[in-house]
């Protein structure tokens, strides 16, 4: 799985040996930095059990190591409206 902004992932020894305790770990983007085949540099907010962001981090993480808890929400189709006929009439001045 290839995270996107606003997933909701478990980190764990699994994905980096820096993460003895796991952690919660929201997507804020995905950073485009080289690194090794497999492993990327994420950007995002570590959240407590409540779900509350806690901390900013980036992380380096192996991207086979990493478990989706909750998908970003797909984005809403914007709905076009026309819009309305602008009417001008002439005003007086003075």
């Amino acid at each position: 799985m290839h995270p996107r902004s606003g997933d909701v992932l478990h980190v764990t020894r699994a994905a980096s040996v820096q993460f003895l305790r796991p952690i919660t770990f929201r997507v804020i983007r995905v950073i485009d930095w080289p690194t090794y085949e497999g492993w990327l540099w994420l950007d995002g907010y570590e959240l407590n059990a409540a779900g509350d962001a806690v901390s900013r981090r980036s992380i380096f993480v192996q991207q086979a190591g990493l478990q989706q808890l909750q998908a970003a929400p797909v984005p809403r189709q914007r709905t076009v409206r026309p819009g309305r006929p602008v009417v001008r009439t002439p005003i007086r001045v003075g």
